[in-house]
């Protein structure tokens, strides 16, 4: 399992809104895709570089195409960029203000402390 990279997903998705529609249209399309050709670049670095070591696990794979933030809050996904992504993913969808957010919290009642470790 990697949170590292769970957490890269979220993070290099969620900042170029083509990649938001592309994972809202097809995820699993994104997700295979993301993992083959950026998944082990190195963010925030000037020059080409890559790591070849890192791979999604299917479980962490399934809960990405799925859209499954639970899950991915159990794998150790950092909650603050799964709740970011998504309201730009499904926010337009809700008619009420918060309406996603609020969802998305009372989705996420049943944990309860200790919370699984998202520290990468």
């Amino acid at each position: 399992m990697s949170k590292y990279l769970l957490n890269k997903f979220l993070y290099t998705v969620d900042r170029d809104p083509s990649l938001v529609e592309r994972y809202r249209a097809d995820p699993r399309e994104l997700v295979t895709w993301w993992e083959e050709s950026l998944s082990n670049a190195l963010l925030n670095c000037p020059t080409p570089e890559a790591s070849t070591w890192q791979r999604l696990t299917d479980e962490e794979r399934s809960a990405l195409i799925e859209h499954d933030h639970c899950k991915l809050f159990e794998l150790g996904a950092h909650p603050f960029l799964t709740l970011t992504l998504f309201i730009a993913m499904f926010e337009r969808d809700n008619t009420e203000p918060l309406e996603y957010q609020k969802a998305f919290g009372a989705r996420m009642a049943h944990f309860s402390l200790p919370y699984p470790d998202i520290a990468t």
